[in-house]
């Protein structure tokens, strides 16, 4: 099977994160990106996928400037991915989740794919538009919130699992179809080093800006602000649950007026 995974390069959660000189958008200078958050999990279903199935290849695919680009397409090769592309966004772009998924469908065209695997939105905008618009322009079917994804070789469909607000669906599908994926069967592996460093001698295809990213997009940042900083906790000292509720109660009532 012929896996292509869909990643994104975020600012590491622990990253301090501070808006550019004009205010639309965020400064990247000190800032960390790593894969991180739904992407993790799609990287580990394509793997699961990849050692359940013999002769299978995964495909990592990224699009994002450099060098924070690279490095997150290395860290999905260090973690067992066999190939990497990286479509090469430009230094100042800022395309919007459209144009992302024409880029990525570009680069995807001549690779083959039984399977594109996306996380079901990334970890910094949460706009989950991607895996759809993605599938559009590539003309495959696709789904989304997916959990528990695997594929019947018997009946030649992969079978699935879809949260909804009732529970969750059961679904199948054939080949090829683009998949926004919630969870994995398991949690995301760690790279150990050997593996990280022999990814940093693997070959990276890079696909030119100028081809993928033509201009101005339908949508752009217009301001990035940070959140206004939190006050400061406040303790409270109790000897039993009770007491400690009690007090809390008091609190909220007198002084947070949150209760009449």
């Amino acid at each position: 099977m012929e896996i292509v995974v869909c990643v994104k390069p975020v600012p590491e959660g622990e990253t301090r994160l501070r808006a550019s000189a004009d205010g639309a958008s965020l400064d990247p200078e000190a800032v960390k990106f790593v894969l991180a958050g739904y992407d993790e999990s799609a990287v580990e279903q394509a793997l699961l996928l990849k050692e359940s199935l013999p002769g299978s290849k995964v495909h990592a695919v990224s699009l994002g400037p450099a060098p924070r680009t690279e490095e997150v397409l290395r860290a999905a090769i260090a973690l067992g991915c066999d190939a990497a592309t990286w479509v090469d966004s430009g230094p100042a772009a800022s395309p919007d989740p459209i144009d992302v998924a024409r880029a990525l469908a570009a680069a995807l065209a001549p690779l083959p794919h039984d399977l594109v695997l996306l996380g079901k939105q990334a970890g910094d905008d949460e706009e989950g538009l991607v895996p759809a618009a993605l599938a559009e322009f590539l003309g495959v079917p696709d789904v989304g919130h997916v959990v528990d994804l695997r594929w019947d070789a018997g009946r030649s469909r992969f079978t699935f699992r879809r949260a909804v607000e009732a529970g969750q669906e059961t679904w199948e599908a054939p080949a090829p179809l683009v998949v926004a994926l919630q969870q994995a069967w398991n949690d995301p592996r760690t790279a150990k080093l050997p593996a990280i460093l022999k990814s940093r001698k693997v070959p990276i295809a890079r696909v030119p800006p100028v081809a993928l990213v033509p201009g101005v997009g339908r949508s752009q940042s217009v301001r990035f602000e940070l959140p206004p900083p939190r006050s400061g906790a406040r303790l409270v000292d109790f000897q039993t649950p009770e007491q400690a509720a009690e007090k809390l109660v008091k609190l909220l009532r007198e002084e947070a007026k949150v209760f009449p």
